[in-house]
This record gives structure tokens, C-alpha cells and sequence, in this order.
């Protein structure tokens, strides 16, 4: 056990990004239970905060493995052979579809930040296999940040190592040479719900527009 909540999780982490702290950064937390972890640094360190949501293109003969990933605006193929291309512009339609009504649901009318020459910090609760990420990296430096940081609490040293060399920088208190899923490092660690999500970006918008006000 390493961490007692997502909360401790983030107070962990808060320190190792304060260097931050002037820069113009941006929060991309991958939702669900990345996104208290993505409250807490963002609140503290008066950082932006959006959502990372992007979902793998499947193989028509095997879904599980990916052939390319979508997001809200982007998307990247792999060159596979013999996959027919009505195939997968039908599933990019598909899946942009549903992401921009999870998009709706969680963020309501808010429009998604632009990420323009400024530092990205992507947060999640824990990696595993980091396929989520991986599929996710390419599409955020299309949008021409001046740098990509991801954060998490833990993460196994395979992934992490394959994370490091395509990223800036990547920062993980507590990489276990034996990892056993990331739930295994928290004492607490209940599911986030959809109603969690929506009630912290609610919340965090308050207080963002409270903060600029003031500025």
C-alpha cells in the first residue's frame, strides 16, 4: 500500500509539479478516476483543467487490438493491410460521436481548452498497460503544445520506461518492480462515478472563474 486516496495521491504529486506553478499549463485528466487527482493539482497550482477523452479503433477481427485512436477533433491510423477504409471512417464517426456526448455530459456547453504552446500535464490515477496514453500522445502533439508532461501516482517500470521516451517528462513517485494493478497501491480506492466527474468540473469551474476574476 503507498497511497491512502486519489486525494493523497494528488498531494504527492503537487509537489513534484510546482516547478510549474508559472508557467501556462493545462490539466488533461483522463476521466473517471484521473479526474480527482486532476482537481486537486490543478485547484492548488491554478493550473487549466480539461479532459483527455479518446478511445481505440479496433480491429474489425479482433477488437481488442487497436489500429488507430480518436479523440474529439483528431485521429490516427496505423497502416494495417486489407482493412477496408469505409470500415474505419464509420468507426471514427462512431466513436467521435460518443465522446463528444461523454464530452457534453461531463463538461456541458464548455468548449475544450486550446493546448497551443502550453505545457500539458496529463494525469491519470495510475497506468498499466498505458495503452490509453500512448494512442492519446500523438493527437495532443498535433496540437503544437510547448510540452507534454504526464503525471501519475504509479505506474510498472515497462510502462513507465516505454512512457518516458515519448514524453518530456514523466513524473511517478512509486514505480514497483512488481505491479498487481493499480488499485493494489491505494487503501481506498472506490470507482469515480459519472456524477463524481461532473459534480469536480463543475466545481472546478466555479473556482477557476472565481480565480480569474481576481486576477
Amino acid at each position: 500500500m503507498f497511497y491512502i486516496n486519489r486525494h493523497d495521491a494528488a498531494l504527492k504529486l503537487i509537489p513534484l509539479l510546482s516547478k510549474y506553478k508559472e508557467s501556462d499549463c493545462v490539466v488533461l485528466a483522463i476521466p473517471r478516476g484521473g479526474v480527482p487527482i486532476g482537481y486537486y493539482i490543478a485547484k492548488e497550482l491554478h493550473f487549466q483543467m480539461d479532459l483527455l477523452l479518446t478511445k481505440k479503433i479496433g480491429h474489425p477481427l479482433n477488437s481488442e487490438l487497436a489500429i488507430g485512436a480518436v479523440s474529439l477533433e483528431d485521429e490516427i491510423v496505423e497502416n494495417y493491410p486489407y482493412i477496408p477504409r469505409q470500415y474505419i471512417d464509420e468507426k471514427i464517426i462512431e466513436i467521435r460521436s460518443e465522446l463528444k456526448n461523454r464530452f457534453k455530459k461531463f463538461m456541458g456547453n464548455r468548449k475544450p481548452i486550446a493546448l497551443k504552446n502550453k505545457t500539458v500535464i496529463i494525469v491519470d490515477d495510475g497506468i498499466a498497460t498505458g495503452n490509453t496514453l500512448f494512442a492519446a500522445i500523438p493527437m495532443i502533439q498535433n496540437k503544437s503544445p510547448k510540452k507534454i508532461v504526464v503525471a501519475v501516482p504509479v505506474a510498472p517500470s515497462d510502462t513507465a520506461e516505454k512512457i518516458r521516451k515519448k514524453v518530456d517528462e514523466f513524473i511517478c513517485p512509486y514505480i514497483p518492480d512488481n505491479f498487481s494493478g493499480v488499485g493494489s497501491f491505494y487503501r481506498i480506492f472506490p470507482q469515480v462515478s459519472d456524477d463524481e466527474v461532473i459534480k469536480l468540473m463543475d466545481e472546478f469551474d466555479i473556482v477557476d472563474n472565481k480565480t480569474s476574476k481576481t486576477q
